[in-house]
């Protein structure tokens, strides 16, 4: 680890291989803490490499608890990287469920919040949801909900070793970039929110020698999704663009409107007036937005405002809200 950091100090990049090995050596526990901490702290100081997130991926795919669900769905992922630093409530979860009403089968990846104040992990706990990675329990899950929740640390060894120090930093590191990437589940269709514009084609030139569907989704102002509070750039599979809010049919809204709780509780009851149809229309239409464009990005060629449809028909009906209550009848 002594040369590794003295590498990093130095301003110096790894190659893949040696990014792979690194991670490999987290996973299986040959740093101690003071060496991860230090190694995670000083790389955060410069920006990752095309050639360091792929060895950086394929370390934690290598090592992941291998699970099969793609041989009997068509699934997406809807997944943000964290660390854009806005708080905003659960919006890719809640898009989650929007998208599995819509008739859709959603893998969704989550972790607990870390530079955040409640990730995905975090609400779905606090709402009754116990994890799990028994392969026929979330297909079962994806058979009568439509959805299952994959939580990060059951799956990744290495997320486990390193959780009490990011919690403890408290800020985005590289494994925020990488949590989106390394969905067990390896899902068909992927929409993956990134916080900054530089990682959004790092992404999009790792994507792009995938066989998926896929939108990567930056908002100008620094989320890691439609926020509505300004225009996004998309990567895709149909290339890139940049689309106004404008002409998606809003108005731009405060960012004020779509911040998610001081506590989980909070943040908890936020999720449930969205799932309820009870929210504000500002924080309804961003989830929405969300779910249409994941609704897109597996139907590349119907239109913005058919996809949208679909997922507002989702939260009126009750199918968002019945695809969340089937999810948790059958964990408990």
């Amino acid at each position: 680890m002594k040369a590794i950091l003295n590498h990093l100090f130095e301003q110096k990049t790894f190659s893949k291989e040696q990014s792979t090995e690194i991670l490999k050596n987290i996973s299986l526990g040959k740093y101690n803490q003071s060496q991860m901490t230090a190694f995670m702290t000083a790389y955060c100081m410069r920006n990752i490499t095309v050639d360091e997130l792929e060895g950086f991926r394929d370390a934690m795919l290598e090592l992941c608890i291998p699970i099969n669900l793609t041989s009997e769905f068509d699934l997406i992922d809807l997944c943000g990287t964290g660390g854009d630093g806005k708080d905003t409530f659960n919006i890719s979860t809640l898009a989650s469920f929007v998208v599995a009403g819509a008739g859709y089968h959603v893998a969704k990846h989550g972790n607990y919040g870390v530079s955040s104040g409640c990730g995905s992990s975090n609400v779905m706990e606090f709402l009754g949801y116990q994890f799990t990675n028994n392969e026929d329990d979330l297909k079962k899950s994806l058979d009568k909900a439509g959805i299952c929740f994959l939580h990060a640390p059951l799956f990744h060894p290495a997320m486990k070793n390193v959780a009490p120090i990011r919690r403890e930093l408290g800020v985005k590191t590289f494994f925020n970039m990488l949590g989106p990437m390394v969905n067990p589940a390896q899902p068909q269709n992927q929409i993956v929110g990134v916080f900054s514009l530089e990682l959004a084609r790092l992404y999009a030139y790792l994507y792009q020698q995938s066989n998926k569907n896929y939108t990567i989704l930056h908002a100008l102002e620094g989320y890691d999704e439609v926020s509505l509070t300004c225009d996004f750039k998309t990567f895709s599979n149909k290339g890139e663009q940049i689309t106004t809010i404008e002409s998606l049919g809003f108005e731009r809204i405060e960012a004020n409107t779509i911040t998610g709780g001081n506590t989980v509780e909070e943040s908890a009851k936020i999720f449930m007036d969205v799932l309820n149809n009870e929210a504000t229309e500002n924080q309804k239409n961003v989830v929405l937005c969300n779910a249409a464009l994941a609704i897109k990005t597996i139907n590349l060629n119907k239109t913005f405002a058919d996809c949208f449809y679909e997922a507002e028909n989702s939260l009126t009906a009750g199918n968002a809200k019945t695809s969340f209550k089937t999810l948790l009848s059958l964990n408990n």
